[in-house]
């Protein structure tokens, strides 16, 4: 992965989350997912495009690249099966929202294969 940042591959799942909910992906919806100002979105968006990670329009739809859907279906596999693995040992679903955010970004390949292994 190219430089990541917790904040970029944050960025990069919202905008995930968001095209599979709704398609077309502006500043102000991954504003209000990550609940951040659209000046941070604006911000955070232009080394996304310097790094081909996502496409941005003239008119603001934001779309991922091929390289940045990748990245983004991986940090959310890694979202979802955390808090799947959370869930199932009991934790309460707003603790293992907030902990399998914080988790995804520096869980090691190998923890990462033995939850999947776990949950199935």
């Amino acid at each position: 992965m190219k430089n990541m940042t917790k904040a970029k591959e944050d960025y990069l799942e919202a905008i995930l989350v968001l095209e599979n909910e709704e398609k077309k992906v502006h500043a102000v919806q991954v504003a209000n997912f990550l609940k951040v100002s659209r000046a941070a979105v604006s911000k955070a968006m232009q080394p996304l495009i310097k790094d081909n990670l996502i496409n941005m329009e003239l008119y603001g739809d934001i779309s991922l690249t091929e390289e940045g859907r990748k990245i983004a279906k991986k940090i959310y596999h890694r979202h979802t099966t955390i808090k799947k693995l959370l869930l199932n040992l009991g934790v309460s679903e707003q603790t293992a929202e907030n902990d399998c955010c914080l988790i995804e970004h520096v869980i090691s390949e190998e923890t990462m294969e033995a939850i999947e292994k776990a949950i199935k």
